[in-house]
């Protein structure tokens, strides 16, 4: 069964919310989810649930909350050069071990950012590239206490409570109000962010490139 998913967005543009939609989803066994990401309705991209990144280490549940306090550095070696993350627990304990243990593993690596919006997000996690995959799993949102700024990393979702593996990174600070609170943040870009913006400019306005920028190597720091 199909189930079409949006997440909701909307940029200022003279101090008015105009409305867009984002696409992401998340897979769990014996289900599909899947979305358009385009503002009109589209028919949706379908893919199978997918655990086709990193192998037999990664996990098959979501993960438990990961010790307050505790934080780690994720760098994302791309073409464009390496994004460092500094994952926080306190930010979002289930999203954050989730981030670093499907790093850990190795699960993102040679995946691709399949989706790139100029001035919001660039987005990226799928196993498939299409905007549809997942791990097989999903796991609960975690309350969100900070604004969506530039360099937030958060969970894209299908829906309350079905994070999975895709992620964004914000590229525009996002007014108050402009995206609600319904999406896991876990981290900050702390190095890196001309690499992002870089990933934008490869983009060339298209919003799922036919060339997209790869993960190539995805590592938590000791």
């Amino acid at each position: 069964m199909i189930r079409r998913s949006f997440l909701p967005t909307a940029r200022a543009a003279a101090s008015v919310a105009i409305v867009a939609l984002v696409a992401a989803c998340s897979i769990s066994p014996g289900a599909t989810h899947s979305s358009s990401p385009v503002v009109s309705s589209l028919p949706a991209v379908t893919a199978p649930p997918s655990q086709a990144a990193g192998g037999a280490n990664c996990p098959k549940a979501g993960p438990q909350p990961m010790a307050g306090g505790e934080k780690k550095v994720v760098t994302i070696d791309t073409a464009k050069g390496p994004i460092e993350v500094t994952v926080e627990a306190d930010l979002g304990p289930l999203a954050a071990e989730n981030f670093v243990d499907l790093a850990a593993c190795g699960f993102y690596d040679g995946t691709v950012f399949h989706r790139v919006v100029k001035d919001f997000v660039i987005q990226g996690g799928d196993p498939t590239g299409t905007g549809s995959g997942g791990p097989g799993y999903e796991f609960k949102d975690d309350p969100v206490s900070v604004p969506y700024t530039r360099g937030t990393v958060a969970m894209a979702n299908a829906g309350p409570n079905t994070n999975g593996s895709q992620f964004f990174i914000v590229l525009k600070d996002i007014p108050e109000g402009g995206l609600a609170p319904a999406y896991s943040v876990f981290g900050h870009v702390t190095k890196g962010m001309e690499a992002v913006d870089a990933i934008v400019a490869a983009a060339a306005g298209v919003e799922n490139p036919t060339s997209p920028i790869k993960m190539d190597k995805v590592t938590v720091a000791p």
